[in-house]
């Protein structure tokens, strides 16, 4: 209905990789480590996931939303941690410069992002501007022939990693959202320094940091797009990410269904399997009805954006409904697992905590139905 035999075959090809590269000894290092490895990074950017929907002129793989989609879910199923190696270059990171960047800055930042040689943040989060983006102090003030940035970025994914970060600040405090720009920022540049790794629930293996910005100077040709245009550019960006959560969240959902399943069909209680008590059973067709459900919204967001139709409210609502049946399909696979599913040894343990984030980053639950309701009520 929604994918093709190409997609099919893209699918196939994120499923096998996520199979073979992503084994429990490995994951379970990185939970101990709090490292993603390397060599894993690599591969998927050789495999084309960095780029899978950028552009081949623009050194990607050339896909579509829905390719997308079908390589987040079959990561996320079996990794969440490794899936936000593949979200970033194709939707926070890669996609603020892909909607505005001009040929120089494709050519410095977006094309080593999608090879996997160059890592890029997206900072747009403050302490005191979470939901409300608007309400950002992060200053830049032209001076001529740079910018001067100044202020705090908060729960920044990937910032100790990262090369560079698009910095998103206020160039006319008075125009509120219609002031803000958009500038990508060397995180090595005089000025620049980043908080503590966060001690974070879980994603374990891709740090969060605050990025500080202390007169910073930022050189006229890496303002992007243009000036007091940066909201809009980070408010399109967020529509594909909003997508690249709900396909974490099915992917990580789908995981978690499938460990139910198989530990439903080998434990046993009282002489017989737990799956053939109805109370189990029925609490498994729930959650499977749910989660197919949440993928028909994800897809139709997924086919909306590319027959290039304006799929916001679409975005919002996969997000929004996808994120929350994630969280509550791992929490009814942990109740399931009973108390081995408080153990870490088990793959539901983790996912529970993974997940727990999705109904918060890229938009809070309460954010998307502001979204929805604004979209649906405007005069």
């Amino acid at each position: 209905m929604f994918f093709n035999e190409t997609h099919e075959m893209i699918r196939k090809l994120a499923r096998d990789f996520a199979q073979k590269e992503l084994t429990n000894e490995i994951l379970d290092t990185v939970e101990e480590t709090g490292i993603f490895p390397n060599e894993i990074q690599e591969k998927m950017a050789k495999a084309g996931f960095f780029g899978i929907k950028i552009p081949k002129a623009l050194g990607g793989a050339g896909g579509d939303h829905r390719a997308y989609v079908a390589v987040m879910e079959e990561v996320a199923r079996v990794s969440g941690v490794a899936s936000l190696y593949v979200s970033s270059p194709n939707s926070l990171c890669g996609g603020p410069i892909l909607l505005s960047g001009n040929d120089q800055q494709i050519e410095k930042y977006l094309k080593p992002i999608v090879t996997g040689t160059k890592k890029l943040a997206f900072a747009l989060t403050e302490p005191g501007a979470g939901s409300d983006a608007g309400g950002m102090t992060t200053t830049a003030v032209d001076m001529g022939d740079y910018y001067c940035l100044n202020g705090r970025k908060t729960f920044i994914t990937m910032a100790p990693l990262c090369d560079y970060a698009v910095v998103y600040a206020k160039t006319d405090m008075n125009r509120g959202t219609k002031g803000i720009s958009a500038f990508i920022v060397d995180l090595k540049a005089a000025g620049v320094s980043l908080g503590k790794a966060e001690h974070k629930m879980g994603l374990i293996g891709c740090a969060t940091s605050d990025i500080i910005l202390e007169d910073v100077k930022v050189p006229k040709e890496d303002l992007l797009g243009e000036l007091n245009r940066g909201f809009i550019n980070a408010m399109k960006t967020l529509d594909v990410g909003r997508l690249g959560v709900a396909a974490q969240s099915i992917g990580v959902a789908q995981g978690a269904l499938d460990e139910a399943i198989k530990y439903a069909k080998e434990r046993k209680q009282f002489g017989r399997r737990i799956a053939d008590f109805q109370a189990i059973g029925f609490m498994i067709a729930d959650m499977a009805t749910k989660l197919e459900a949440a993928k028909l919204l994800v897809y139709q967001a997924a086919e909306k954006m590319d027959n290039k139709q304006n799929a916001t409210k679409e975005a919002s609502m996969a997000k929004f409904f996808a994120s929350e049946i994630c969280n509550e399909i791992c929490g009814k696979a942990v109740q399931i697992h009973g108390g081995y599913g408080f153990i870490k040894e088990y793959k539901v343990e983790r996912m529970y905590r993974d997940c727990r984030v999705f109904t918060i980053y890229e938009g809070t639950s309460q954010v998307q139905q502001m979204v929805i309701s604004g979209l649906l009520l405007k005069k």
